[in-house]
């Protein structure tokens, strides 16, 4: 059964903004942490940000000051905002747990485009 489904995704200038969610099934949202990963072109996914059930947030170093990773538990939804986009943000967008990954796969990602 489809458990995260990401959306959100497009084609956006550099230095303009997306918002990206991602649904969760229930009993995969409640009480986990939930991350968002990327993959480029040619490269290996990477872990983006990540939000604790308790709201504690960690972003990787790219991306500090620009995006912010944020969940709303009575939607079973988790949120990226990404402002001041760059090009090297383009990629295709994932959510998942972290720690869980082997056990729930990967869903269809969304991609994200930002233009130079």
């Amino acid at each position: 059964q489809v458990q995260l489904v990401e959306s959100g995704g497009g084609l956006v200038q550099a230095g303009g903004s997306l918002r990206l969610s991602c649904v969760a099934s229930r009993s995969i949202f409640s009480g986990n942490s939930m991350g968002w990963y990327r993959q480029a072109p040619g490269k290996q996914r990477e872990l983006v940000a990540t939000v604790t059930s308790g709201d504690k947030t960690y972003y990787t170093d790219s991306v500090k000051g620009r995006f912010t990773i944020s969940r709303d538990s009575a939607r079973n939804t988790v949120y990226l905002q990404m402002n001041n986009l760059k090009p090297d943000d383009t990629a295709v967008y994932y959510c998942n747990v972290p720690g869980a990954i082997a056990r729930l796969g990967w869903g269809q990602g969304t991609q994200v485009t930002v233009s130079s």
